[in-house]
């Protein structure tokens, strides 16, 4: 059975204005975005966990989102979902070249410099001048950590960035220095922006030593949140709440679940 044409039909049906389900009717592509987020979050989660069996699951969520992105906009005249798939395929044809084709590239460099001159070349043409910026098709909505990285990837590719890792270490440095600086003077609209320039720099040290500072800081999250359960689960064996616990207690709740770790 072809369980694609299957789906097709099921949007439809969720979104037949006689018969279909009231909650999917009231959906448009606003009210979806936070839907579509949450399921490629959920892919990710998955895949992080090695859980390949809800990663079939939470691909099919995934997917049922393009299916119902697609469905709203074929209703209001404007594209449907074999157009998406139809350019889709379209775009990775006209990128490969060197597989749909008969050019080749000496190396994976010359691939990636002919990969970036034609998603550049794409972004001249959607915007319908010469003078597009490079930076043009990074979304404005991703997160912005996973934004900070794209930007400069982006740049980098033409350029614009540091040789090695070194330098980036001194900027770190420097960033944070001014970040003290601004704190000493009080001027919290001061503190934001040099916060927000040490965690640009920061992931850009990341992008240097070769580490996905999403991945990195997902990881970050999942290790505190299982040391702060231990904290909960270690005073709930004795009888304590968690408010009042003197923080040297805590501390050392926090640095023996750290030991149990490494062990």
């Amino acid at each position: 059975m072809d369980h694609t044409r299957r789906l097709l039909e099921i949007m439809a049906r969720l979104r037949d204005p006689q018969t279909g389900c009231l909650w999917d009717l009231k959906q448009d592509f606003r009210s979806l975005l936070p839907y579509t987020l949450e399921e490629a979050f959920e892919v990710a989660d998955a895949i992080e966990r090695g859980d390949t069996d809800d990663l079939r699951d939470e691909l099919g969520d995934l997917l049922f989102q393009v299916v119902f992105q697609s469905r709203v906009a074929e209703e209001q005249g404007l594209f449907d979902f074999e157009q998406v798939a139809q350019g889709i395929a379209d775009k990775l044809t006209r990128r490969h070249p060197h597989v749909f084709g008969d050019v080749v590239f000496d190396d994976e460099a010359a691939f990636k410099r002919a990969w970036e001159q034609a998603k550049l070349d794409e972004r001249h043409a959607k915007a319908g001048k010469a003078a597009a910026s490079v930076l043009d098709g990074i979304g404005a909505a991703l997160p912005a950590l996973v934004r900070a990285e794209k930007l400069q990837r982006r740049a980098a590719r033409f350029g614009f960035d540091w040789p090695e890792a070194e330098p980036v270490f001194a900027k770190v440095h420097e960033e944070l220095d001014e970040l003290r600086e601004a704190h000493a003077e009080g001027d919290q609209a001061h503190i934001e922006e040099e916060v927000g320039d040490l965690l640009f720099v920061v992931v850009n040290l990341a992008r240097h030593l070769g580490v996905s500072p999403e991945a990195a800081l997902r990881a970050a999250n999942a290790k505190f949140s299982r040391r702060f359960q231990h904290i909960e689960q270690c005073l709930a064996e004795q009888g304590k709440a968690l408010e009042g616990t003197p923080l040297e207690e805590l501390d050392a709740l926090w640095d023996q679940a750290k030991a149990r770790e490494r062990s």
